[in-house]
């Protein structure tokens, strides 16, 4: 039978995770973001917002994950020539890690950018979403190759 993990015997200690993702898009889609012509707005805020609350709402939306009281959010953004890189890092003094949060973060970002470009493009892509990064806990340090 599966469930929640007990975590009630381990130490909180300081743990961070970074994910990123990627937004691929169209010529005219990125030349609308850098001249800031998104008819719904800014997408950079509007994403950044959009992943801080996914990150703080994981345990709602993907079961058996830990609440957790997060003490940092961070969503950055990189337009590249051919689409838009989502970077999240997440960070907290807890018994469990954060890697499910940063990667939710990056997710709902990229889909809200997806969101607010969907009237002037349908095949936007959402591409290579993984964890970059993750420090902290009994499992030790991870950094992807």
């Amino acid at each position: 039978m599966s469930g929640m993990i007990d975590v009630s015997g381990k130490k909180e200690t300081k743990r961070t995770a970074k994910a990123q993702v990627t937004v691929m898009l169209k010529e005219e889609i990125i030349k609308r973001i850098k001249e800031g012509k998104i008819e719904k707005g800014d997408i950079y805020e509007q994403a950044k917002v959009a992943g801080i609350m996914a990150a703080k709402r994981t345990h709602e939306l993907i079961p058996l994950c830990h609440p957790l009281r997060i003490e940092h959010i961070d969503i950055s953004f990189e337009l590249l020539k051919d689409g838009l890189r989502i970077t999240s890092t997440v960070s907290a003094k807890e018994k469990t890690g954060v890697e499910m949060e940063a990667l939710l973060a990056c997710s709902i970002a990229a889909l809200t950018i997806y969101d607010m470009c969907k009237m002037y493009e349908k095949s936007i892509e959402i591409t290579d979403l993984f964890l970059i990064e993750k420090h902290g806990g009994k499992g030790g340090d991870y950094k992807r190759k």
